[in-house]
């Protein structure tokens, strides 16, 4: 019985990649009968800096091209998205939660009210929410949770990118405010540079202090 080469094998077609639609939008404003806006949030993960969320109500008729997952993006494809995004959408907003709102809170809680803020920071109220992941915050209108919703729907990935770029320049801010600790490179995510200047230097007022790693820095 002849086996199939490992030529053959390698030559085994990929899945094609399935790209952000208004799919999920559409058949959301057919059953709520209002405006729906997608919602995201940016920096759960690091070791310092707020956490953040946008929300969009994108225009159909008027639609930036090569709106993506915010991960998908390159820094400068993201930037030149978000003043279309802002430029062009019915409406958008961000919001944040700060490190000590996160610490009395807990990250998820604090996310939850980062996206409250956006929503309320939305020129349109919206009817409802299609959010990313599988957790159903409590915020200012009805929620459709979507899981891989920023590869999926057009409104959520806007609002990643909007997320995004917001939290970045925030961490560019703060590096300034803070210098040593790469905040405006890294993002205050846990990165070797971040690691070696929290040693040298110890945590600063935007480390997160009920972060597990920080809190060992402390005891010390």
């Amino acid at each position: 019985m002849k086996t199939p080469s490992k030529t053959s094998a390698r030559a085994k077609p990929k899945a094609a990649r399935v790209f952000p639609t208004l799919g999920l939008e559409v058949l959301l404003i057919q059953s709520s009968g209002g405006p729906v806006c997608g919602v995201d949030e940016a920096g759960r993960g690091p070791w310092a800096g707020p956490v953040s969320a946008g929300a969009v109500i994108l225009n159909p008729d008027d639609l930036p091209e090569g709106i993506d997952d915010s991960k998908a993006l390159t820094h400068a494809r993201r930037e030149m998205l978000e003043i279309e995004i802002k430029a062009r959408a019915v409406a958008w907003g961000v919001g944040f939660a700060s490190v000590e709102e996160i610490a009395e809170l807990n990250i998820l809680h604090a996310t939850g009210l980062a996206m409250c803020r956006a929503i309320e920071a939305l020129a349109v109220a919206p009817v409802a929410a299609l959010v990313d992941g599988n957790y159903r915050f409590k915020l200012p209108c009805d929620v459709q949770t979507v899981v891989g919703g920023d590869g999926l729907s057009l409104s959520i990935a806007a609002a990643s990118i909007l997320a995004k770029t917001a939290r970045d320049r925030l961490m560019v801010e703060l590096d300034v405010e803070y210098p040593g600790y790469g905040f405006a490179g890294h993002k205050g995510y846990n990165a070797p540079v971040h690691q070696e200047a929290l040693k040298t230097l110890g945590p600063c007022p935007a480390h997160r202090r009920s972060w597990a790693p920080i809190r060992a820095l402390l005891d010390q």
